[in-house]
């Protein structure tokens, strides 16, 4: 696989943020994510899932159309580099959103976010064996206490919404429940998967680059089906609001978030950034109060609490 390889990218000419700053546009990436999977339920009722993609993936490319230009200080792409903007994108955008909406139609909302909260985890050991990063004893204790912190969140009485949220109206399958949980393991494995190629990614190109081409093979990946389901699709009978809020949509999860993400990880270890998602359920369960007039139980707040300590742990600056 061409993470693992030994051949050393060439590196990119933009300078690494300050660490502070670098770990405010990680927790922002993944604040934007909670917040726009907690909105996005309307999108699921309107469009078939892949079809939603495609669009997402279409507007996203003609958004960032000038961000796919070359800058004069960067290397030609290599043949491995080539290969791990490919990954990341059939990783992370294409298999992650397969898994994670399939899995969650034949199993629990309650068993994705337990899932789910092994990501953190899953990024600091895939980070260990494939970017060779030594993971301090102190991060081990901040993603220990993100799983614990999420897990008890995902275990309370109020649901959160997944990742991939818009499909959360599972029709369970009692055979099939283990097929359900093993393609959330999935989706974890893709997730981690995701910040570790991206980690290698920031070392050649600009987090800009990386988001639009990432993106354009994702629109390339879903057109087939995407182009066979709006063949058939009424597009009149969709709302004018639920076009304002694919758009929105569109623009964070293909945008806004990846860059974030790509230019937070220029200066961060792929360890401690992966501590930084369990920012995503914790966003997604405020818009649910704040927005959705969801209420927030004492148990669920002892989450958010031991969770946060998960991210202070990872993030405060170690003692000379």
């Amino acid at each position: 696989m061409p993470v693992t390889g030994a051949a050393t990218l060439p590196t990119a000419a933009p300078t690494a943020l300050p660490r502070p700053l670098a770990y405010g546009c990680l927790a922002l990436s993944m604040c934007l994510v909670g917040s726009y999977v907690a909105l996005s339920k309307p999108l699921a009722a309107a469009f078939p899932v892949l079809l939603l993609a495609w669009l997402r993936f279409g507007i996203g490319a003609v958004a960032m159309i000038t961000w796919l230009k070359k800058p004069a200080t960067e290397a030609p792409l290599t043949r491995q580099t080539r290969g791990l903007l490919f990954l990341e994108s059939f990783l992370g955008n294409f298999l992650f959103t397969l898994c994670m909406i399939s899995g969650v139609k034949l199993t629990t909302a309650v068993s994705a976010g337990v899932i789910m909260a092994a990501i953190p985890a899953a990024v600091a050991v895939l980070s260990w064996l494939f970017l060779r990063e030594r993971v301090a004893p102190r991060v081990w204790a901040g993603v220990v206490c993100a799983v614990v912190g999420i897990g008890l969140l995902s275990l309370s009485n109020s649901e959160l919404p997944a990742h991939g949220a818009p499909a959360l109206a599972p029709r369970n399958t009692p055979n099939l429940v283990w097929l359900g949980n093993l393609l959330l393991m999935g989706a974890v494995l893709c997730e981690a998967s995701y910040a570790v190629i991206g980690k290698k990614l920031t070392a050649a190109l600009g987090p800009k680059r990386i988001t639009s081409l990432i993106n354009l093979w994702g629109f390339a990946l879903a057109t087939p089906f995407g182009l066979w389901l709006a063949w058939r699709f009424d597009f009149s009978a969709v709302q004018p609001g639920t076009w304002v809020l694919l758009v929105f949509y569109a623009l964070a999860a293909c945008m806004w978030t990846v860059w974030l993400w790509m230019t937070g990880l220029k200066s961060v270890p792929a360890s401690q950034a992966g501590v930084m998602t369990v920012m995503l359920p914790i966003s997604a369960a405020l818009v649910g109060v704040l927005v959705l007039g969801e209420r927030l139980a004492g148990a669920q707040m002892g989450a958010f609490g031991v969770a946060l300590v998960g991210v202070l742990l990872a993030t405060l600056p170690a003692r000379r």
